[in-house]
């Protein structure tokens, strides 16, 4: 692997630490925000919505962009850092005009929500477009490292800023990220100078394939039984065993697992393939998070807790391969868009559960427990299949 490749890993991973902080730092003030722009408090869950909504139509519609623009004008960074310094003003400017109203609000955090889908497909889908493929696990592992760490930080960060005032923690996270944005240019031009010779025959990926649906629906579903275990059962099942104050000090035990998980789970899918390590992971996931819920003490809960969160980062580094693969030649930033946008979707859905208090009704209690399972089982299970069924394909051709 290049030295010049394995540094653009890093700063993909830098980039994702920081627009994930960002967002971090959004979701902790917004109910701030909205009080001062005259929004009551129930607006604040729809706020998240809409911004989960946009992310899922603009991370694909950026990827697909990110294809364009470097087939004709052959360089991403430029694009890349205009929108960045787009996002970043708007998002420095929310905490100063939430004060004039819920119109100007609004209109702020959409385009800081447009615009920030530009740091999320488009510069992973370089990795795709210029790392060699052996490489190409390892390096989704790197990127990907820093999203994880970022969600550790997050029940600390809502400890820390609580009494901070909003226009420091926006102010910070704006520049350095513009500043981290600026070497996209560089970055992005020392890793195309260790482009692969694009194979003789091979056709720019054009229209919305089976193997892109599949793999799309697989993501959703999977992406649901994580955003329902973690974001909604996790707490109660800690809280279980251990106190309201000891949380911030057990939620991360899962990402703790994600970040451990992934460099092993980038070899193991070099060696077997992006398809075979997604659904072993999945099924995995799945006995963690039924060990969760079984789990007769805090220590048992704390162990299920960090195999699960192993097996959510082994599903996503190995769902870049798998969508580095099906988008190769030409189509690495509509499938790393597909990528994100099944995420945010599947953000949107718990969302939605929240926002009409599905998760507070008594008799779906059960039904919550049982869904992370249930998908997580299910998409392993139909990954899996593919699996077995392009291993079969080989060696009929072999």
């Amino acid at each position: 692997m290049g030295s010049a490749t394995h540094r653009f890993g890093w700063y993909l991973a830098l980039l994702q630490l920081l627009f994930t902080l960002c967002w971090t730092v959004y979701a902790i003030y917004l109910p701030g925000l909205a009080a001062s722009a005259g929004l009551s408090s129930g607006a604040v869950i729809v706020l998240l919505m809409l911004d989960q909504a946009v992310f899922t139509i603009c991370d694909f519609a950026t990827g697909v962009a990110a294809d364009k623009v470097t087939r004709v004008m052959g360089r991403l960074g430029p694009w890349v850092v205009a929108a960045t310094v787009i996002s970043c003003a708007a998002f420095l400017a929310l905490p100063f005009v939430a004060f004039a109203g819920a119109s100007v609000l609004l209109a702020v955090t959409a385009v800081w929500t447009i615009t920030s889908s530009a740091l999320r497909a488009p510069p992973l889908m370089l990795l795709g477009k210029y790392a060699a493929k052996p490489a190409i696990p390892y390096l989704s592992a790197l990127a990907m490292l820093g999203y994880g760490i970022a969600g550790a930080l997050a029940p600390y960060l809502a400890i820390t800023l609580r009494e901070v005032d909003p226009r420091l923690p926006f102010a910070l996270a704006s520049i350095v990220l513009v500043l981290t944005s600026l070497g996209m240019m560089s970055a992005e031009q020392r890793v195309a100078q260790t482009q692969v010779e694009t194979p003789s025959g091979a056709r720019p990926f054009g229209s919305f394939t089976t193997a892109a649906a599949v793999f799309a629906l697989a993501m959703i579903v999977l992406a649901l039984g994580y955003q329902v275990h973690f974001a909604l059962e996790s707490a109660p099942l800690f809280l279980r065993y251990a106190t309201t104050k000891e949380l911030p000090w057990l939620m991360p035990v899962f990402w703790i697992g994600f970040n451990i998980s992934m460099f092993p789970a980038g070899i193991v899918t070099r060696r077997l393939g992006g398809y075979a390590v997604m659904g072993a992971a999945g099924l995995l996931g799945a006995l963690a998070i039924a060990g969760a819920y079984l789990a007769l003490n805090l220590e048992s809960l704390v162990a299920a807790q960090f195999i699960a969160g192993a097996a959510w980062g082994a599903i996503l580094v190995s769902a870049f391969t798998v969508a580095f693969a099906i988008g190769e030649n030409g189509g690495e930033g509509r499938m790393s868009g597909l990528l994100f946008s099944a995420l945010a979707l599947a953000t949107f859905a718990r969302m939605a559960m929240v926002a009409i208090g599905l998760n507070a009704e008594p008799g779906l209690k059960a039904v919550l427990q049982w869904l992370p399972i249930v998908c997580w089982t299910a998409a392993g299970v139909a990954v899996l299949f593919l699996a077995m069924s392009g291993a079969r394909r080989a060696m009929t051709k072999a």
